[in-house]
């Protein structure tokens, strides 16, 4: 045995120490192998020790994270293997397809929908970048030159198909000189002749085409509704006129309403970012993470810094989506001004009016325009709102969603009212005035 451990102590490896502990205190060690770089080293540990081992180990293995080459079998966990590494040693196969770059690794990597790394924000800018493009606009005002505006644009199919701000193209109180005409400016400096197609002034949205004998980049759209406060987001554009600009940014608020901005008409929900947004940017994409098209930048608060909006881009697919089948968006109107209600809102309005209906959610009813379809179907302001086309409801969204594209149709609403009166109510949406 004294041989034994003087052996072991002139190998000069301090991983034996604790071996050495153990033979010291009665254990059986044996040693095989006579290549110093490929050792294989068992321990046989005495009963009494065992068992305070084990139940060490059984306390300790539910509080760490189990390495992946300690086994899992609760009766081997005193048979514990021990590799001793080495510096110049290949590392394991296993070891080498999973973290050495080798074997498609690269791809894994660039998949990794949670990492994000110092080539994030400049390959997300790549892979949108060559499809944005300069609009610039000739102004004119009853024949004269108002100068020329410039904004932003995506393009979004390779027919030619550019999606930007109806604000870029057809400014509201001037008319367009050149009749619906634009000029559009590749990023590769190729130069078009853009058409105005279609243009929402409710949603600032409008389609700019062009046509080319050669092929045109294109980006790729994406789906706004996954987003969250705090995801990474790029705006690009020509701010200022200064093509092939980008900035970086987080998402701030999801859905920032139209009334919480000051601003009037029918309800609206935008992105809100901390992206550097100016003059010229209006119209441009709004990119996350993984190169794809998630809103277009439309407006920055002029009196402070980091407030930037963007229209979401699963808005601007329904408004496309009209474009294509009707030239223009129809949007139903019932003439309700209304407001969610969540557990907290209900109780303080329960407070304050015992009589108030006794919901857990639903949609309340705030102000009712005279002569429209809802106060013909006998909407009172007060009534609560939880059930639309035979659908529990808890949000104006809901009710938006409910109606679709449904004019003239027959809608039944079932409203709560004063000490829990329940009324069921039928109203016929109208389309809404555009100018609303």
């Amino acid at each position: 045995m004294k041989r034994f451990l003087k052996k072991l102590s002139d190998c000069g490896d301090k991983s034996f120490i604790p071996l050495l502990a153990l033979a010291a205190a009665g254990s059986t060690v044996v040693f095989t192998g006579n290549d110093t770089s490929s050792r294989s080293i068992s321990v046989s540990v005495p009963q009494p020790l065992k068992d305070t081992l084990t139940l060490h180990w059984t306390y300790l293995k539910d509080k760490v994270l189990r390495p992946a080459f300690l086994a899992g079998d609760p009766s081997q966990l005193c048979i514990v293997p021990l590799s001793f590494a080495r510096t110049g040693l290949d590392p394991p196969e296993n070891v080498k397809k999973e973290g050495s770059g080798e074997d498609g690794d690269d791809e894994k990597k660039h998949k990794c929908c949670n990492c994000f790394g110092r080539d994030t924000i400049a390959n997300a800018a790549a892979a949108v970048g060559p499809a944005v493009v300069n609009i610039s606009v000739s102004r004119g005002f009853h024949g004269l030159s108002a100068g020329r505006s410039i904004g932003s644009g995506t393009i979004i199919d390779a027919d030619g198909t550019i999606l930007t701000c109806a604000h870029v193209v057809d400014f509201q109180g001037l008319s367009i000189s050149s009749k619906g005409k634009v000029d559009v400016t590749l990023q590769d400096g190729r130069v078009f002749e853009g058409t105005v197609v279609n243009a929402d002034l409710h949603s600032d949205i409008a389609i700019v085409k062009i046509k080319s004998k050669t092929p045109l980049p294109t980006a790729k759209l994406g789906t706004s509704n996954m987003l969250r406060p705090g995801d990474w987001v790029v705006a690009m554009g020509c701010p200022l006129s200064l093509q092939n600009t980008i900035t970086a940014g987080i998402v701030s608020c999801v859905d920032r309403k139209s009334s919480d901005l000051g601003l009037g008409g029918m309800r609206r929900e935008y992105l809100q970012t901390d992206c550097a947004i100016n003059a010229g940017n209006s119209g441009g994409p709004l990119v996350n993470v993984d190169g794809e098209v998630i809103g277009v930048n439309i407006m920055k608060v002029l009196a402070a810094d980091g407030l930037g909006f963007a229209v979401p881009i699963d808005s601007v697919t329904k408004i496309i989506d009209h474009f294509k089948k009707r030239g223009r968006v129809i949007r139903p109107w019932l003439g309700l001004k209304m407001l969610d209600l969540n557990d907290m809102v209900v109780a303080q309005l329960q407070e304050r009016d015992p009589s108030f209906p006794k919901v857990n959610k639903g949609v309340l009813v705030s102000m009712v325009t005279p002569g429209s379809p809802a106060d013909r179907a006998g909407f009172h302001p007060s009534d609560v709102v939880v059930e639309f086309d035979g659908k529990p409801v808890g949000s104006i969204k809901e009710i938006i969603d409910i109606m679709g594209e449904n004019l003239g149709k027959q809608l039944k609403a079932v409203v709560k009212r004063a000490n829990n009166a329940t009324a069921t109510l039928t109203v016929i949406p109208e389309e809404a005035n555009p100018d609303m």
